[in-house]
């Protein structure tokens, strides 16, 4: 076993409806009002950070327990029957009155992936429903999506500050990932800048993507991606330097140490803090500062097999990212294994099917993966 991590934070079971059929450009040309639509089978797998990161994780080779909360409802007793396969279903509260989380996933070929959900119990996760004991040796705590978990966002994120100060206390590393906003939610109306200014000081590895990201920093900077991408994917469309650097820019001055900004097919872009902040790192996790230290760059995505949907690939590219990190790789081994395993996670529908071990990631590396051009992700000008 590796050294002990805690994925905690949202959970929830995911729900895909498989659409047949050619790829298409844009949302419109399959779904309008009163069209009936003939649909494969739906998958339904576990979703939400905790499942996705954490499981894969834990099929990475990680020691890793889970922290969730779910309802005592029938879509709670799935969840809970498909973690028993994994043998990790002890972490899980079951509360009375509450919902078990839920998404539909709308994976139309050819556009961007449409999220149908409902938080449930995920909003009421506070940081009493944290064991102690289950910290106690972690060399890494992953805390993911606050932006779905009410008592994360709201009070400006006093009760993320707890979360993360009990995860630091009990001696561990700090991972945070976060989820995609509706700007017209109650999270849409948090003051983002103010809670990342308010927690980055206490996370160690940050990260977000994006789209994420500049939603919440600079709502401006988005809609006018949004208008860029004219319903296209953003992403494609963005210039790493002019676009992605100024975010990371935002996120170091805030005290982030290790930054990794996922930037969806064109691949990711990565920052690390001084030798000075990576030092405030949980010596549990082992990490060569001298190697890690003040570091910057962009790591283009590998060509997958085959695209069949984008659910789980980010969460899935971080658990390979920290997997790698708390097997005490180099940075530039510990992306590039990121960029594959996202790039193995999009061959299926669900997070974790196409996963493989990093050890045939590092095979396939080796034996010339073709990557994707810098066409779309203009890394030249960082």
């Amino acid at each position: 076993m590796g050294k002990k991590v805690v994925a905690a934070g949202h959970i929830c079971l995911d729900i895909t409806p498989i659409f047949p059929g050619r790829r298409v450009e844009s949302l419109g040309e399959v779904l309008s009002p009163g069209k009936l639509i003939q649909m494969g089978e739906a998958e339904v797998h576990t979703g939400g950070s905790v499942a996705n990161t954490g499981l894969a994780m834990k099929i990475l080779g990680a020691d890793v327990s889970l922290m969730g909360k779910i309802g005592k409802d029938a879509f709670g007793e799935m969840l809970l029957g498909i973690l028993k396969k994994y043998g990790a279903d002890q972490g899980m509260i079951a509360a009375d009155g509450e919902s078990t989380s839920y998404s539909v996933i709308l994976a139309v070929p050819g556009v961007d992936r449409i999220f149908l959900h409902n938080p449930g119990a995920n909003h009421t996760f506070r940081a009493e429903d944290i064991s102690r004991k289950q910290l106690e040796g972690a060399a890494l705590f992953h805390f993911g999506y606050p932006p779905l978990m009410r008592s994360m966002y709201e009070n400006d994120g006093t009760e993320l500050e707890r979360v993360l100060q009990l995860a630091r206390s009990c001696g561990a590393a700090v991972s945070m990932d976060m989820a995609a906003v509706d700007t017209e939610s109650e999270a849409g109306r948090a003051d983002w800048r103010k809670i990342l200014q308010r927690v980055l000081p206490l996370v160690d590895f940050f990260v977000p993507s994006a789209e994420e990201l500049c939603c919440m920093l600079d709502r401006e900077r988005y809609r006018e991606w949004q208008r860029r991408a004219a319903g296209r994917d953003i992403t494609e469309l963005l210039d790493i330097g002019r676009d992605v650097r100024p975010l990371a820019e935002e996120c170091m001055s805030f005290g982030a140490k290790v930054l990794l900004i996922k930037c969806g097919a064109p691949g990711m872009y990565y920052r690390t803090a001084g030798q000075e902040l990576l030092r405030e790192i949980s010596p549990r996790c082992a990490l060569h500062i001298d190697a890690w230290a003040g570091r910057e760059g962009f790591e283009r995505s590998y060509v997958p097999d085959r695209i069949a949907s984008g659910t789980g690939a980010g969460d899935t590219s971080i658990a390979a990212f920290l997997t790698a990190m708390l097997e005490e790789c180099s940075l530039e081994e510990a992306v590039r294994l990121a960029a594959a395993a996202g790039a193995s996670c999009v061959a299926e529908y669900d997070a974790l099917s196409g996963l493989k071990p990093l050890a045939a990631l590092r095979e396939k590396i080796a034996s010339g993966w073709e990557k994707r051009g810098s066409e779309n992700a203009r890394e030249e000008t960082l």
